[in-house]
C-alpha cells in the first residue's frame, strides 16, 4: 500500500516551496477506526484526523511542501467507529458510526480499515474489547490486503506505582513501569498489544500511546474543578496537593496520534505528555482564579471518594504523582503543539474552550481591567474605601455619581458577573451614567486606554428591557401594597409622586438611557404593563423568554447529555418496573381481600348452620327442664327465701331431694 511521505516541517519563517500535487489527482483515502467515537478523547482524535489531508490542514499545506504518492495523490482519512450510547450520534467528522455491533460484524469492520485506534482512557469496559480486537486482527493477518496499524491509547496510570527515579520518567523506562492496582488490566493489555506487533511488523504494526490526564475542549477529568469554580463555590484540593500530575491537551493527544500514523516511528511505546510539571494544587488554584477569587480549600483525599461528581478512575488519576518527559516525541516526531507548556500556562485558552463547549458566556479575561487590578492592591483599596466613606458623608449616605458608576463597573467586571452574567435593574438612570458605564472608543492613543476600552465592551449588555406603565396604574399599584413594603421602599404618596415625576421628566428628554442603547444599535424591548393579572404577567414573561432565548448557563456536553439520557431511561425503566410491581401487588391484595371476604362469608354460614343444629338438638333437653326441673326448683327457691336458712345451698339441696318428682 502506497504511503504519503512528508519532509520534516520547516519553521513558519521558512519560505514555502511549491507543492508537487498533480492537478485533479484525488487524495488517497485511509480508513481509520476509532472506538467510542462520541466520547471525549476519541471525538477529538476523529476531528483532528478528518481535518487533515496528507497529515496537514489546508493552511499547513500552503506553507510546506508535500511529497506525493506515485500516482500524485495526497492522503485523506475517512473516520469510522463505534458509538458508546444506545442511539447513533451524528458527528460531522465521522463517515460511518456503528451502534452496538456484535463481534463478527465488528471484526469485519476492523479488517476493512487501515488504522485501528482503541482509546481505553475513559471506559474501563473497553479494555476487554480492545484485547479481543488486537488478538482477532492478529489471527486474521492472512486476510489483510495491505499493512495495518493498531494504536492503543492508554494512560499514565500504568506508571502510577513505579519506583521513583533520581530523574524524570521517560519513554525509555517503560519496562520499569508499575501500574496503579486499579489499572492492572490496562498494563496487561499494553503488553499484549506490544507483543502482537512484533510478529510481522510490516503487515501488522502496533503502538501504545500512554496519555497524560487530558484537558481542554470542555474538560473530562478536571471537569469537577471547572464546574465548582464556575458556580462560585470554594474549590477543594484533595490531599496535600503537592502531587505532580502529568497532563496533555486533548487536541495535542490527537496530534500525537496523527503523527504516529504519518511517521510510523520505530519505538512502539510513546509517552504523550506535555512539558509541564504542575501540581494538583497549582492546577486547581489556577482554575479557581480564572472563575472567581481563587479560593481553594484542602480536604483529606478520602473525601474525594464521597464526591458524586468524581468517579473512582478520575479520583485515582487526580492523585497520581509522576514527573515525566516525552523523549520520543521530542526526538522523533515533529508535533505542532497547542499547549506544550501545560494546563496552568494555557489556562485562558482552556477556559475559553470550556465555555464554548459548555455553552457558557464567552467573555472571561482575568484582571482585564487595569483599574480593577490596581484597586485590588492594599493601598488602592484603602484609598477607594476612604473615598466611598467621604462621599457618603458628604451626600447624606449616598454615593457621588462617578463613584457609583465606578462601583457598578467594577462589579460588572468581577468574575461572577463575567461568567454567569448580570441583570441591572433601574441603573443606569440617565444618559450620562450609561455613557460613563459602557462607553468605549474603538481606538485610543494609549495602550492602557485601549485595554480598558476593550474591557468595557465586554460588559456591554446584550439585551435591554424597557418596562413602562401609566401613572394611574402605578399609583393604584402602590396604594394596594402592604404598609410594610411602602415603608421599606419609601413609597409614601408624596415621595412616590415626586420620584415618578422626575422619572417622566428625565425620559422626556432627547438623551435618555434608552436613546443611548439605540444609538449603539441595541434595540430595547418595550413592554407596556396594563394589568396585574397573572395571565398577563405570564404572557409578558414569555415575550421576554422569546427575545432573550435559552439560558446560557452551565450545561452538559453531548457525552454528559447521553449519560443523562441513559440515567433518565434507567429511572424510567425503574419507575415502570416499580409501577408494575405496585400494580401486581394491588391485584394480589385485591385477590387476597376477595378470598378473605369469601372465607368470612363461608365461616358465617357454617356458624349459622352449627347454631341451627345445636338449637334443634337442645330442644328435648329444654323441654325436659321446663317440665320436670324448673317447677320444683322454683318452689325450692321460694321456700328458701321464706325460711332464710343459715345455709341456703344445703337447704335447697334437701328441698329438691324431698320433692324430687321422680320419687313421687
Amino acid at each position: 500500500m502506497a504511503t504519503v511521505h512528508q519532509q520534516k516541517p520547516r519553521r513558519r519563517t521558512d519560505i514555502a516551496q511549491p507543492r508537487m500535487k498533480e492537478a485533479g489527482a484525488p487524495p488517497r483515502v485511509r480508513r481509520v477506526f476509532i472506538n467510542h467515537i462520541d466520547s471525549y478523547a476519541s471525538e477529538s482524535i476523529a476531528q483532528c484526523l478528518s481535518e487533515r489531508v496528507g497529515g496537514q490542514t489546508e493552511e499547513e499545506e500552503e506553507e510546506e511542501e508535500l511529497e506525493i504518492t506515485p500516482h500524485g495523490a495526497a492522503t485523506a482519512f475517512h473516520v469510522v467507529g463505534t458509538v458508546s450510547g444506545r442511539h447513533a450520534v451524528a458527528l460531522p467528522c465521522v463517515v460511518e458510526a456503528y451502534l452496538q455491533p456484535n463481534r463478527e460484524e465488528l471484526l469485519s469492520k476492523l479488517i476493512d480499515c487501515d488504522v485501528i485506534i482503541y482509546n481505553i482512557t475513559q471506559h474501563a469496559e473497553q479494555v476487554d474489547e480492545a484485547l479481543w480486537a488486537v488478538s482477532a486482527l492478529h489471527k486474521e493477518m492472512g486476510r489483510f490486503s495491505g499493512g495495518k496499524m493498531f494504536i492503543l491509547v492508554s494512560t499514565v496510570m500504568t506508571w502510577a506505582a513505579s519506583k521513583p527515579l533520581n530523574s524524570d520518567f521517560t519513554d525509555e523506562h517503560f519496562l520499569k513501569r508499575r501500574p496503579h492496582p486499579n489499572f492492572q488490566p490496562h498494563i496487561d493489555l499494553e503488553k499484549k498489544v506490544v507483543h502482537m506487533g512484533k510478529t510481522k511488523r510490516g503487515l501488522f504494526s502496533t503502538y501504545v500511546v500512554a496519555s497524560g490526564l487530558q484537558y481542554g475542549m470542555g474538560e473530562q477529568v478536571f471537569h469537577y474543578f471547572f464546574k465548582t469554580s464556575w458556580l462560585g463555590h470554594e474549590t477543594p484540593v484533595f490531599g496535600d496537593g503537592t502531587n505532580i500530575v502529568p497532563t496533555i491537551h486533548v487536541s495535542d493527544l490527537a496530534r500525537v496520534i496523527l503523527n504516529v500514523i504519518k511517521h510510523q516511528p520505530k519505538p512502539y511505546y510513546l509517552l504523550a505528555v506535555d512539558s509541564s510539571s504542575n501540581t494538583l494544587e497549582q492546577i486547581v488554584r489556577e482554575v479557581a482564579s480564572m472563575f472567581g477569587a481563587g479560593k481553594v480549600q484542602k480536604r483529606p483525599f478520602e473525601e474525594a471518594y464521597l464526591t458524586e461528581d468524581l468517579s473512582t478512575v478520575e479520583i485515582d488519576s487526580l492523585l497520581v504523582n509522576l514527573r515525566m518527559q516525552n523523549v520520543h516525541l521530542k526526538e522523533l516526531i515533529p508535533i505542532d503543539w497547542l499547549c506544550e507548556t501545560g494546563l496552568v500556562d494555557n489556562m485562558e485558552l482552556v477556559v475559553e474552550e470550556y465555555q464554548k463547549a459548555r455553552g457558557l458566556l464567552e467573555d472571561n479575561v482575568r484582571n482585564a481591567d487595569p483599574d480593577a487590578a490596581d484597586e485590588n492592591s492594599a493601598v488602592e483599596a484603602k484609598e477607594f474605601l476612604n473615598s466611598l466613606k467621604d462621599s457618603m458623608e458628604q451626600y447624606g449616605g449616598l454615593l457621588d455619581e462617578q463613584l457609583l458608576v465606578k462601583v457598578v463597573r467594577n462589579k460588572l467586571m468581577s468574575p461572577p458577573c463575567r461568567n454567569q452574567g448580570f441583570v441591572l435593574d433601574g441603573f443606569p438612570k440617565t444618559y450620562e451614567q450609561a455613557k460613563e458605564l459602557f462607553y468605549a472608543e474603538e481606538s485610543q492613543p494609549e495602550d492602557g486606554a485601549t485595554q480598558m476600552s476593550s474591557c468595557r465592551r465586554k460588559i456591554m449588555p446584550e439585551f435591554v428591557l424597557c418596562l413602562d406603565a401609566s401613572d394611574i396604574f402605578l399609583e393604584h399599584r402602590v396604594m394596594m401594597l402592604p404598609e410594610r413594603l411602602v415603608q421599606e421602599h419609601n413609597y409614601e404618596q408624596e415621595h412616590f409622586q415626586r420620584r415618578l415625576a422626575g422619572y417622566r421628566e428625565n425620559n422626556a428628554e432627547d438623551e435618555t438611557v434608552v436613546n443611548y442603547f439605540e444609538e449603539l444599535d441595541l434595540s430595547p424591548l418595550y413592554l407596556e404593563i396594563t394589568s396585574s393579572e397573572e395571565p398577563d404577567h405570564l404572557l409578558m414573561m414569555q415575550t421576554i423568554f422569546d427575545t432573550v432565548g435559552q439560558p446560557r448557563n452551565y450545561g452538559p456536553t453531548s457525552l454528559e447529555e447521553e449519560e443523562r439520557r441513559k440515567a433518565e431511561e434507567k429511572m424510567e425503566r425503574e419507575a415502570q418496573e416499580k409501577a408494575e410491581e405496585e400494580r401486581q401487588e394491588a391485584e394480589n391484595a385485591q385477590h387476597r381481600a376477595a378470598q378473605w371476604e369469601e372465607w368470612t362469608q363461608r365461616l358465617q354460614e357454617v356458624r349459622q348452620q352449627e347454631e341451627e343444629v345445636l338449637e334443634a338438638e337442645s330442644a328435648p333437653l329444654r323441654n325436659y327442664l321446663m317440665e320436670h326441673v324448673m317447677p320444683t326448683l322454683t318452689q325450692g327457691l321460694i321456700a328458701c327465701c321464706t325460711a332464710r336458712p343459715q345455709d341456703p345451698v344445703d337447704f335447697l339441696a334437701e328441698f329438691l331431694t324431698r320433692n324430687n318428682p321422680t320419687n313421687q
